[in-house]
């Protein structure tokens, strides 16, 4: 069941194999961690680099599906796939800080349930 840009089910999945502690401890790791994942992509675009953009979209869908943040991982996974935009072109960045922002806010609720 998704509640906005968190996914339920799989949130509680998350929390059933770990625990609520060290499930609120991964979704504080992820929210400390994300924004220098997204960061990493920026850097890669600006750079030219498709590994490093390919790479930084990757590790933000994997760890987006961990917690149930679907479309955030929806958005990451269909970057990874794409080419990587003209130097300096942020499009998918902000689009992707604004799923993060969306999803972070929805986790801080879920964290202090």
């Amino acid at each position: 069941m998704t509640n906005g840009p968190i996914d339920l089910d799989i949130f509680a999945e998350l929390k059933d194999a770990t625990g609520d502690e060290f499930a609120a401890e991964l979704v504080n790791t992820f929210l400390d961690e994300a924004p220098g994942m997204i960061a990493e992509l920026k850097a890669a675009a600006d750079a030219s680099d498709p590994d490093g953009y390919r790479r930084a979209a990757h590790s933000i869908k994997s760890n987006a599906n961990t917690f149930g943040a679907t479309t955030l991982a929806e958005l990451a996974r269909k970057i990874e796939l794409e080419d990587m935009p003209a130097t300096g072109d942020f499009t998918d960045a902000k689009a992707l800080e604004t799923a993060f922002a969306k999803a972070a806010v929805a986790l801080r609720t879920l964290n202090n349930d």
